[in-house]
């Protein structure tokens, strides 16, 4: 490989890792906090690309089809926990598993029947179309720029609202002990349902953002979600550090796999490096919230 594709494939490898944090985060955060496992977090990824595109066709504003479509992927969120999950924190890991496999074939059909079969088109709006020389003699998609620079802020924005604000501090308390913190005044049901609206949103906005790079089709929250556990099981669960950086290592290793490995060896890559790792540290990269 010439250094022109090592840069490239470098920065694919990180778009995707940012785009891999947006999805473990509030997954991470989900599972570390309720000790909830969900896998219908996918769903909710998909769901973000399909509003984002209705809403895109509907007004023909980007900007505010994105603001929809978070909106209603956080609804949705809220939704499925106050339906139906709340009712399974108590309950074995098992019971978790079986429920939310449940909705991820409950919100398929219902996708199915709404938007039909056929993938919906979510084209790259006009202003983040056509591409920019990172370096000479390599030019870069500009959307995948801006995707870029949105999962990293919102990694930044993460970072200092669970590390330094108050919210942030009976979220952490609510992980630490749940009964010790609703003594203390803390109102965790409602802690709960907003960091699952928040992890739903941050779902939602990969699934929008991954829209007009992959294509928006039922089930495209399915394969994702597998490199998304990979990433929170690395990165340690509970951390919102170890999510991002496991995220940046699990989509450099995934990209540099798929390009210089044969196939079938190329797409065992991050198993094998999620397996040494554990190996190494079996909690993970780093401890809950650290």
């Amino acid at each position: 490989m010439t250094p022109v594709l090592w840069v490239e494939q470098t920065l694919n490898g990180v778009q995707l890792g940012v785009m891999l944090f947006l999805m473990s985060a509030g997954l991470t955060l989900v599972f570390g906090i309720m000790n909830l496992i969900n896998l219908a977090h996918g769903s909710l990824y998909m769901a973000g690309a399909f509003f984002a595109a209705t809403f895109t066709l509907w007004t023909g504003n980007f900007f505010l089809a994105l603001l929809l479509a978070l909106a209603a992927s956080a609804l949705l969120g809220v939704v499925m926990e106050y339906s139906v999950l709340r009712r399974f924190y108590g309950r074995s890991h098992l019971d978790q598993v079986l429920v939310t496999f449940g909705l991820i074939l409950v919100v398929n059909d219902v996708t199915r029947l709404i938007w039909g079969v056929v993938p919906v088109p979510f084209g790259i709006p006009t202003f983040l179309s056509g591409s920019v020389f990172v370096m000479p003699g390599l030019p870069y998609p500009i959307f995948r720029l801006a995707v870029l620079a949105v999962g990293l802020l919102v990694a930044l924005g993460l970072f200092l609202i669970v590390a330094h604000t108050r919210v942030g501090m009976w979220i952490r308390a609510g992980a630490s002990d749940r009964v010790m913190a609703g003594a203390l005044g803390v109102d965790v049901p409602l802690i709960f349902s907003i960091v699952f609206a928040a992890g739903a949103a941050l779902a939602g906005l990969a699934g929008l953002m991954a829209g007009p790079i992959t294509a928006v089709q039922v089930g495209m929250g399915e394969p994702v979600l597998i490199l998304a556990l990979v990433v929170i099981v690395v990165g340690g669960i509970g951390s919102i550090r170890g999510a991002f950086i496991a995220a940046l290592l699990i989509g450099v290793a995934d990209t540099f796999g798929r390009v210089l490995l044969p196939p079938a060896l190329g797409s065992m890559v991050i198993f094998i490096l999620m397996a040494a790792i554990l190996a190494w540290r079996p909690r993970g990269l780093f401890s809950a919230h650290g």
